[in-house]
């Protein structure tokens, strides 16, 4: 009961952050999606990385960890690290000096404006918004999961299918309510100054976390005796990668493929747009390696001791790797400790659901709405419901989806991951190669796309954690297969007219 108090408190805290940030919303919808160009580098590098670090980063790593070994930092985190940050310099500065020029808020106006051309919108839509719903389930699962966890017991005359635990249909429902509250509210604006105060949450109690289960798994009497003893004790295949037969080394090196993801995450897009001045990346650029390897080292140390002979694992967890991280919080910390625990973990989550809302909703109506509708026929107040209908539509969606069926969440973020990162040809071409073509854009969208279905089908809807292409992860022949069809298609047909090119590729001045 003492978890689920502190855990509604800090609900409580969300509520009000939204409410309060909703009195200083100008009314334009400028200020709603984008809070009028006003984040400086501080809430853009928390709001950029809580974003980014999902239910995938905490729940989704420890119980891959558990179930895979320590490989899976190099996996994902050491590479993430890097090629994220080099987004950020090479696609998000220029994304958002253009955005600015032109008053872009969405990716579909840049490429329209950029690609001549309005139908694409309508083929990009489905495909962004149909990949960033998994992502939103990631979220939604692993909130249910951690709540239904960490209560197990708290309520026993009410839930006894859960063991006296809230449901994980219930936790869900609450954290989605939550969410949708202050982004409803707070748009943009709320959006940032609830991920800067989640991420410094999470990060500070992960770091706390990480001590706690240390300091107590292995019953000696110092931190450093059971840090010992915890890592002596993780079974030699999860600590080799000779033992683990199915991480070859084709697959391991194309698993860097997927990090490209980040270069076209609409939600990211439109978080690059928020910053005043350019000058305010240059933090998130140092700092996010960093930041990365603060919140995933400890997260995949703790899932790998879970494996070993110190810690026993209930049949039900065992099942569940989603279930690692809060069994362990509650296993190993006092209940006040334990509800502060939690918080924190619920926050890496939330700190991703309301950017992805947001985004979701922006998208249908700048791209769709107004773009067809007509720019001059709603005004700034009818676009913002608009927005907000549209981002409550989302959320009751993905949480019906959310009760469907289990999957590992982070087997499911990974093929979120790749589906975006099929697509990252497009962005940096659009950016950098003059060649690029309307045609050309239409076959690397409709190829990666393709590829993607067909592999996501063929892996049982990632049931199937191990499934791979020619021993590759399926990222790389997606990615292959989207590049030559971009490549192909562009240099056979008709280039973009000279006033495009030379707007977004000026002369310089001698």
């Amino acid at each position: 009961m003492t978890q689920l108090v502190i855990i509604s408190i800090y609900l409580a805290l969300l509520l009000g952050l939204g409410l309060f940030s909703n009195r200083l919303f100008s009314g334009s919808s400028k200020d709603y999606m984008l809070a009028s160009h006003s984040i400086g580098p501080f809430l853009l590098l928390m709001s950029i990385f809580g974003t980014t670090m999902t239910a995938f980063a905490l729940v989704g790593s420890t119980g891959e960890a558990y179930k895979e070994g320590v490989g899976v930092y190099g996996l994902l985190a050491s590479s993430s690290g890097i090629i994220h940050s080099m987004c950020f310099f090479i696609l998000g500065v220029k994304l958002w000096s253009l955005g600015r020029k032109y008053g872009y808020t969405t990716q579909i106006e840049f490429f329209r404006d950029r690609l001549e051309s309005d139908k694409l919108g309508i083929v990009l839509f489905p495909i962004l918004v149909g990949l960033v719903i998994p992502y939103l389930l990631i979220g939604v699962m692993a909130s249910g999961t951690v709540i239904s966890a960490v209560t197990k017991g708290a309520f026993p005359a009410f839930f006894e299918a859960t063991q006296g635990g809230i449901p994980g249909w219930l936790g869900s429902l609450v954290v989605c309510g939550v969410v949708l509250t202050y982004v409803f509210f707070g748009g943009m604006r709320g959006t940032a100054w609830a991920n800067t105060f989640q991420t410094i949450v999470f990060m500070v109690l992960g770091v706390v976390t990480f001590f706690v289960i240390a300091n107590n798994i292995g019953g000696k009497a110092t931190l450093w005796e059971n840090l010992t003893a915890a890592s002596e004790s993780i079974p030699r295949n999860k600590l080799v990668r000779a033992d683990n037969p199915s991480m070859t080394y084709l697959r391991f090196a194309t698993y860097m493929f997927v990090p490209l993801s980040v270069g076209m995450f609409p939600h990211l897009f439109q978080h690059w747009l928020t910053a005043r001045k350019a000058s305010n990346f240059k933090l998130a650029v140092v700092a996010h390696p960093l930041f990365i390897m603060i919140v995933w080292a400890p997260c995949v140390l703790v899932g790998a001791w879970a494996a070993g002979s110190l810690v026993t694992i209930p049949p039900a967890v065992d099942a569940n790797a989603n279930a690692i991280l809060p069994f362990l919080v509650k296993r190993f910390s006092g209940d006040v400790l334990g509800g502060f625990l939690t918080a924190g973990v619920l926050a890496a989550i939330m700190s991703s659901l309301d950017s992805q809302f947001l985004c979701v909703g922006t998208i249908f109506t700048n791209d769709i709405v107004v773009h067809y509708g007509g720019k001059g026929r709603f005004s700034d107040k009818q676009i913002v419901v608009i927005a907000r209908t549209f981002i409550i539509l989302i959320v009751a969606i993905t949480y019906g989806l959310s009760l469907l069926d289990y999957r590992r969440v982070f087997t499911l973020g990974v093929w979120c991951f790749s589906g975006f990162s099929a697509l990252f040809p497009l962005i940096f071409a659009a950016l950098y190669w003059k060649q690029l073509t309307k045609a050309g854009a239409y076959a690397s969208v409709l190829t990666a796309i393709s590829l993607w279905c067909y592999f996501f089908y063929q892996s049982d809807f990632a049931g199937n954690p191990h499934y791979e292409v020619w021993g590759m992860m399926p990222v790389a022949p997606m990615l292959l297969g989207s590049t030559v069809a971009l490549i192909v298609v562009s240099l056979i047909t008709p280039k973009p007219s000279e006033e495009t090119l030379q707007k977004f590729f000026p002369a310089k001045e001698s």
